[in-house]
């Protein structure tokens, strides 16, 4: 069943495989170009005016010499099809900086990515997850914790306007928040790039019209395989019959009451093992989701007990993403499952002056130095 380990997990290239509605460039391209005309007219600030005129220059190849690279991907291909022209600069600005600003190792006043945590309890021991950790699931140890809607407002309030693309997942299983109804309902319509992950156990009639209801820009079924029994080795407390039936539920409610809804539904799976087949994959899943995808593995569910790896390479999320865990905890990076990195709390700072705080400023110099070997667990990290 086993893969060897990789030695580095590359954050800003996860896929593997993507299969599904993956269009071509050139009608992109056509409307990137349509937006550079307009762009003298719009009534930007100049610093997003700057960063978008960028990104249009860089991807219709106008780009002033010595400006970092920003392609057009296939799955960003597949998310500008959803945007309409009037939100078309506002994706791009958040595009650009999550994919170029790691590289350049440029920060402004917000993170280009927020993953946001209602919870941090899961129903599955995934055999590739830290949900396997006793020593982060048992309660008394205190990680595990269901965020406020409280504290989930105010960390919405702080990034509306400022931050684009928003994720509901991290260590937990999103659906299991006793308050995700109302999480998902003060969601509608803020973000451009708003995602969730989820297992789908949990996925009801009621939150299948809530997910379709807020506006989500991608809803990714985690999934991993196509065969009941290797299911359920891999997701472990699964049971693959259950799960099909949800999302099968959830594609027939959208097909049937949200026909112009412009959600990209993903099955997603984590290549672990050599039994996984992405063909089975893709003939299973995809007449029920838009993209059916193998991300690489990430041995991150021992990272705490592994041994220092010769990575010098910065991790690229201290420039793209923060995590907000279920108690308000804002951590760089979700490899650190216990906090060990925790760089603040969004009850008592607020999320930008977190970002542009000391504590991840030492944490980036360190890495930039070439010196993540002095931090724990950052030396033990595979992620760059």
């Amino acid at each position: 069943m086993e893969r060897p380990p990789r030695d580095i997990y590359v954050k800003s290239n996860s896929f593997e495989t993507l299969a599904g509605h993956l269009p071509g460039g050139e009608e992109a391209l056509h409307r990137i170009a349509d937006l550079m005309t307009r762009l003298p007219e719009m009534d930007l600030p100049p610093d997003r005016l700057a960063v978008v005129d960028k990104a249009c220059r860089a991807l219709t190849g106008d780009a002033t010499e010595g400006e970092p690279t920003f392609e057009l991907k296939v799955h960003i291909c597949e998310e500008i099809r959803h945007i309409s022209d009037a939100d078309l600069a506002r994706y791009l600005f958040y595009r650009y900086r999550y994919d170029v600003y790691p590289e350049i190792k440029r920060i402004d006043a917000f993170p280009p990515c927020v993953q946001i945590e209602p919870t941090s309890i899961c129903n599955y021991r995934c055999v590739f997850c830290y949900q396997t950790d006793k020593s982060f699931t048992q309660g008394r140890h205190g990680h595990m914790g269901m965020m406020s809607l409280d504290t989930f407002k105010s960390v919405v309030d702080q990034i509306e306007g400022e931050v684009e693309a928003v994720t509901l997942a991290s260590r937990g299983e999103p659906l299991m928040c006793r308050g995700i109804g109302d999480m998902l309902s003060y969601l509608e319509g803020k973000f451009l790039g708003l995602k969730m992950n989820t297992n789908a156990w949990f996925l009801t009639e009621d939150l299948a019209h809530r997910i379709l209801q807020t506006g989500f820009n991608t809803l990714v079924f985690s999934v991993d395989a196509a065969e009941p029994e290797l299911y359920a080795r891999l997701r472990v407390n699964g049971q693959l019959e259950r799960v099909l039936a949800n999302i099968k539920m959830f594609a027939e409610i959208r097909r049937k009451h949200y026909p112009d809804s412009q959600i990209i539904t993903r099955a997603s799976g984590v290549h672990f093992s050599d039994e996984q087949d992405f063909s089975e994959m893709q003939g299973f899943w995809s007449e029920y989701v838009d993209q059916v995808a193998f991300v690489d593995y990430n041995p991150w569910e021992n990272v705490y007990d592994t041994p220092p790896r010769d990575i010098t390479t910065p991790c690229s999320d201290l420039w793209r993403r923060m995590f907000i865990w279920w108690d308000g905890k804002a951590n760089p990076c979700d490899v650190d499952y216990k906090s060990h990195l925790c760089a603040g709390t969004v009850d008592t700072t607020d999320i930008s002056a977190i970002w542009r705080g000391e504590s991840y400023q030492r944490l980036r110099d360190q890495h930039l130095a070439g010196n993540r070997q002095a931090v724990a667990p950052c030396a033990s990290c595979a992620v760059i």
